[in-house]
């Protein structure tokens, strides 16, 4: 790679043929600037839809939000992502998964919809002022503020503090199902060869909704306790509100998942999710330098301008009432199997997303998805969350045997896992926030008490060399095969 950007395309929209339109030859790929034949950028804009449809809208209903409304955003976002970085980096933008626990810690204390939807709203534009500040001032502002010791430890405090969220809400609703979505998922995750790996959480979902569909027509309703914690008999799949939905509207959920809505700002609800901004950060730096590795393209000079973009597609969205985003793994393994870059097959991407979304039916049998299965699910992906945070140190080779790196991160991360919270008079201030701040502020003021200070800033062992945080779970490296990956 060299030191500076590729020229910027003249037009973003504008597309040359590659060769004959056909699948690139052996050793060949199609670059971000070219595309195949319509028809064939067509069925490879499907195969992206596929990669990212199951993660989209299974963290809205693990958040409490429309689903549709969801799917319909990324479309929008990922446009939007796809024009600011003047198509030089290709992505799909979808639901964040980092998101899930904050939201969860948010409801956990009475907060609304409305108050989720403005901490989103909020932390989109805290993530575009430091894609702005990025821009300005380089990459490698990043490394200097966020180490991988630091956003690893941030990526699994906010994992693993979701694990009461499973076992206290999702599991206890259907234990029997839970338990057969877990295996489904883990086993296809492994089992599966190229993309129906990749759809392992899609896969798993389906199968435990059509289990719950029988047991129900064959056992009969369950007794046990639901969403609420409230033990009572009722249908595993109720799916009532399916049949009131009509097939063609404006996403507006129900009112257990609200669409189209206002946010609302309270204080409690910003310092638990704003935090959540670091992962953000590792999330999409991790993607931009994977789509480098892919293409041979020096995409520093762009990774700005796609931390504003995922920035202020994640504000618009909570300013309308709806999820998070973040740049997706799964797509990006599209693009390692296929050897397709090309921008053009996002944008179709981007436009089918957009006309599902107006599609309420879909969004109500979404929304049906039984608990049990939810739990099953859940118990795989809270786990891959967090320890997707360890992988950031394992592939920066950080060096836990430095008292200033150690320290900090075990106390945040005790405090973020177990909720451990500072009261005060007028509240209290814990959990995933208060985890962040220790992480973060707590690594920066000891390594500079430290005798010495010994060994890299960004906390690194002495064979790590590149301190930019480590691709996360949003992202898969290049050197990677196109094999099995569990959805996000």
């Amino acid at each position: 790679m060299t030191g500076t950007a590729p020229p910027a395309r003249p037009n973003p929209l504008r597309w040359t043929l590659r060769g004959d339109g056909r699948a690139p030859g052996p050793g060949e790929v199609v670059r971000p600037e070219e595309r195949m034949s319509w028809g064939r950028t067509v069925g490879l804009g499907m195969q992206h839809v596929l990669a990212m449809f199951g993660a989209t809208f299974v963290f809205p209903v693990l958040m409490g939000l429309d689903p549709n409304l969801a799917i319909l955003l990324s479309g929008l976002a990922t446009m939007l992502f796809l024009l600011m970085t003047r198509g030089r980096v290709p992505s799909y933008l979808g639901t964040s998964a980092s998101f899930v626990g904050a939201v969860a810690a948010v409801r956990a204390g009475g907060g609304t919809s409305a108050e989720v939807t403005g901490a989103i709203a909020l932390t989109g534009v805290v993530l575009a002022l430091v894609g702005l500040a990025v821009h300005l001032g380089g990459a490698r502002t990043i490394s200097a503020i966020l180490p991988p010791a630091v956003t690893g430890a941030v990526v699994l405090l906010i994992g693993l503090n979701l694990a009461p969220v499973v076992a206290g809400t999702y599991w206890p609703q259907d234990q029997g199902v839970a338990l057969v979505t877990m295996l489904v998922v883990m086993v296809v995750a492994v089992a599966g060869r190229g993309m129906l790996g990749r759809l392992a959480v899609l896969v798993g979902l389906v199968v435990g909704y059509l289990l719950s569909a029988l047991l129900d027509a064959t056992l009969g309703p369950i007794t046990a306790a639901n969403a609420s914690g409230i033990v009572s008999t009722h249908p595993r799949l109720d799916l009532s509100k399916v049949a009131d939905a009509p097939w063609v509207g404006l996403p507006f959920g129900t009112p257990d998942a609200p669409g189209l809505h206002l946010p609302a700002f309270s204080g409690s609800a910003i310092v638990l999710v704003v935090p959540v901004v670091v992962a953000l950060i590792a999330e999409n730096t991790g993607h931009v330098k994977a789509v480098a590795s892919m293409t041979r393209e020096e995409l520093d000079p762009y990774l700005g301008r796609a931390l504003a973009a995922d920035g202020i597609a994640t504000a618009v969205a909570g300013a309308v009432g709806g999820s998070p985003t973040t740049t997706y793994a799964e797509n990006i393994g599209v693009m390692a199997a296929t050897r397709v870059y090309s921008t053009a097959a996002y944008w179709v991407a981007a436009l089918v997303a957009v006309l599902i979304g107006f599609c309420p039916k879909f969004g109500a049998v979404v929304a049906a998805t039984p608990g049990g299965v939810l739990g099953g699910i859940t118990v795989v992906l809270y786990g891959m969350i967090g320890l997707l945070g360890a992988r950031i140190w394992v592939e920066n080779r950080v060096d836990f045997s430095r008292p200033e790196v150690l320290v900090p991160l075990a106390a945040g991360i005790v405090i973020g896992v177990g909720g451990v919270a500072y009261r005060f008079s007028g509240g209290e201030f814990g959990g995933i926030a208060l985890g962040t701040v220790v992480v973060v502020v707590g690594y920066h003021a000891l390594r500079r008490l430290a005798p010495g200070r010994g060994g890299p800033d960004d906390g690194s062992g002495p064979a790590a060399s590149d301190p930019t945080p480590a691709v996360t779970r949003e992202d898969v490296s290049s050197a990677d095969p196109p094999g099995p990956a569990a959805e996000r």
